[in-house]
């Protein structure tokens, strides 16, 4: 059972953003920071990755746990109320991040994926995966 009214909880969920999340702005600070430079949300890009860097033919996509599945992750969970509205509703996300992935390597990009859950437990191992991402022809 929710702990929350139907209206409290329609109100938390509406205030979730899709873009500028802090997962994300914590990625984007790491990078500028490491002289990297981007762009953000580049919308004739399959997916509308969250960063895009056209120097390294890279883009990353910076995924909530919950949102978007996260295997073996304690928020990757499919909740326990209207688990039939949410298992069709993430399983198309999954879904729809394969297709834009394949899109993306289609077109000559390289895709890095990143975590919520691993950027904000463990920043510096994320920045060592970018980096190794980014001066790696193949990742």
């Amino acid at each position: 059972m929710d702990i929350w009214t139907e209206e409290k909880r329609s109100d938390v969920m509406s205030k979730i953003r899709s873009k500028d999340t802090k997962p994300e702005i914590i990625v984007r600070k790491m990078l500028f920071a490491q002289g990297y430079r981007y762009r953000l949300h580049e919308k004739n890009l399959p997916g509308k990755p969250d960063i895009v860097m056209p120097k390294y033919n890279a883009v990353i996509f910076v995924h909530g746990c919950f949102w978007h599945l996260h295997q073996g992750c304690r928020d990757g969970t499919i909740p326990k109320t209207r688990t039939e509205y949410w298992k069709d509703k993430l399983f198309r996300n999954r879904e729809r991040d394969k297709k834009h992935r394949r899109k993306l390597r289609k077109l000559g990009w390289r895709v890095l994926r990143l975590w919520e859950c691993e950027v904000e437990k463990n920043p510096d191992k994320v920045m060592k995966k970018i980096n190794l991402f980014l001066r790696t022809k193949h990742f």
